[in-house]
């Protein structure tokens, strides 16, 4: 049953020459299912291994697809902006292309969309398939964020989410690239622009690739100086 009728999906990917034919498969087949009319964005992220060619080869084979690519790598705050600015379509998903989401449960997002007539839903999960210092490390990150800037979700950084496209055609423009910021930038503008938000439960899948790196410490540092260059902005 169709549930959407335009929707535009967007993967980023940094080196996920593993999982990423996969997900996007996956998604491609559920979104036969529940939208009208829909498009995949692939941003390849300066990749060092085969993603940009196996994400050309999925472009080749469905005229849904489309790749952008960055050279060199810009990233994950990069990557997210060039898929929210390209998608075309009202609603915009994003799901991180490592596999760790089961892009099946998006119907959950927009039965809580319907449910409550928000802007953005945003995913979290209790039980994150991550080491027990990635959780840690998210734990003093969100109370620092709600600390400053009064934001209160469970999960700021969660790779799955649907929002509007309005939200990102009305807000501030979005300046973080490097870093971890990106999602606690994107949600402080939306809320301080008048967005409802609210937040829907999933499940989450371990790394099986082992692509991340938000526990980079360049990534922390740079998360830390995008932080305090909104707060001085918005004071």
């Amino acid at each position: 049953m169709k549930i959407v009728d335009k929707l535009s999906v967007f993967l980023p990917a940094y080196n996920e020459e593993k999982m990423l034919a996969k997900t996007t498969k996956s998604v491609d087949q559920i979104l036969r299912k529940i939208a009208g009319d829909y498009e995949i964005i692939i941003i390849d992220d300066g990749s060092r291994d085969r993603t940009g060619q196996i994400a050309e080869k999925l472009a080749s084979e469905n005229k849904k697809i489309k790749v952008i690519h960055h050279s060199p790598n810009r990233g994950y705050g990069a990557a997210l902006k060039s898929g929210m600015y390209a998608a075309r379509f009202p609603w915009l998903v994003l799901i991180d292309a490592d596999g760790q989401f089961d892009f099946n449960e998006v119907r959950k997002f927009f039965k809580k969309q319907k449910k409550t007539n928000a802007d953005i839903v945003w995913g979290y999960t209790l039980n994150r398939k991550v080491p027990f210092v990635r959780k840690i490390n998210t734990f003093l990150w969100r109370s620092v964020i709600s600390l400053i800037f009064g934001l209160k979700v469970k999960w700021i950084d969660c790779g799955f989410r649907l929002f509007r496209k309005e939200v990102i055609q009305k807000i501030p423009k979005l300046e973080s690239e490097r870093g971890a910021f990106i999602s606690s930038e994107f949600l402080i503008k939306a809320k301080k622009s008048g967005f409802k938000i609210v937040e829907v439960e999933v499940h989450h899948y371990p790394d099986v690739a082992g692509g991340s790196t938000g526990a980079d410490l360049k990534v922390i540092i740079k998360s830390f100086i995008n932080l305090f260059q909104l707060w001085k902005k918005l004071r």
